[in-house]
């Protein structure tokens, strides 16, 4: 009995100690209790959720970014610079940014590119090899190449072909006549000015370029003088300017001829104030 009795009381004490601890910190401790239960489960829910929303949006990011990033293919075309094809793709750096990108395929010199090599663009500048001995002294110093590239760059863009100039018309009578025989006395070196020109003729002449002499002395050999400048045809022959008619009767091959004559004899039609 003893025994038995000694066994019921750490029984009946340890239940009572149960219940005073269920008792006594039912009402205080199962309030922290819950309360942490509900906060440690809900603090999951929310970093899901959390994780949730933000994954699309990093990797729509991401592949934006591989997209934006994804380099282009150009086939070089005759006629194409680093400048208009950077321009044309926007290359943020311009041609300078293209080139280091290409050298490998452009070579040493930006400005000489050959049709048919292809770039890339948005390539990123190829890492610096080991210089072998020799190469630095036989590359073009970088600040001389860039100066270059700057050059051929303006030049591209300010640069134009002139226009071609307008052939110079004359009009058809004694004014047109003389001035367009000015023309070609300057591009053969003949001297003579116009009003001396103008002043043989009206003597000569009159101003009729159908003119001729048929009762002087050279009339009698019969060599007549003819044209506004009254010029025999050997004389016109021996001194016929290139690039004019053939025919004695001819304004401009007249007038010409005759000057390239009294510039022979005289100096210069300028020196003519009589018969010549």
């Amino acid at each position: 009995m003893p025994a038995q009795g000694k066994h019921r009381r750490p029984k009946s004490l340890s239940l009572g100690r149960g219940i005073a601890a269920v008792t006594t910190g039912g009402a205080v401790l199962a309030l922290p209790v819950l309360g942490a239960t509900t906060t440690a489960s809900a603090a999951p829910a929310h970093s899901v959720a959390a994780e949730k929303a933000v994954a699309p949006v990093s990797v729509t990011a991401q592949a934006n970014s591989v997209t934006k990033a994804a380099p282009a293919k150009h086939s070089v075309v005759s006629g194409e610079t680093l400048s208009k094809i950077a321009r044309e793709y926007s290359v943020s750096g311009g041609w300078k940014k293209l080139y280091e990108g290409n050298r490998k395929a452009v070579g040493e010199n930006p400005n000489l590119i050959h049709p048919g090599i292809t770039l890339t663009i948005g390539a990123k500048a190829a890492a610096p090899s080991d210089a072998k001995p020799g190469k630095a002294a036989k590359a073009a110093p970088a600040a001389e190449r860039t100066a270059t590239a700057e050059r051929a760059d303006r030049s591209e863009r300010t640069t134009a072909a002139p226009a071609a100039a307008a052939p110079a018309t004359y009009t058809d009578d004694l004014d047109g006549w003389i001035k367009e025989s000015l023309a070609v006395m300057a591009q053969h070196g003949i001297p003579g000015s116009y009003e001396s020109i103008h002043r043989n003729i009206i003597r000569e002449s009159s101003g009729n370029p159908n003119a001729i002499n048929n009762w002087d002395s050279n009339a009698v050999k019969g060599t007549p003088s003819k044209g506004l400048l009254q010029v025999i045809d050997p004389t016109f022959q021996a001194y016929h300017v290139p690039g004019t008619s053939t025919d004695s009767y001819d304004p401009v091959a007249n007038i010409t001829a005759a000057c390239n004559y009294a510039a022979d004899r005289y100096g210069s039609i300028d020196n003519v104030f009589g018969a010549y």
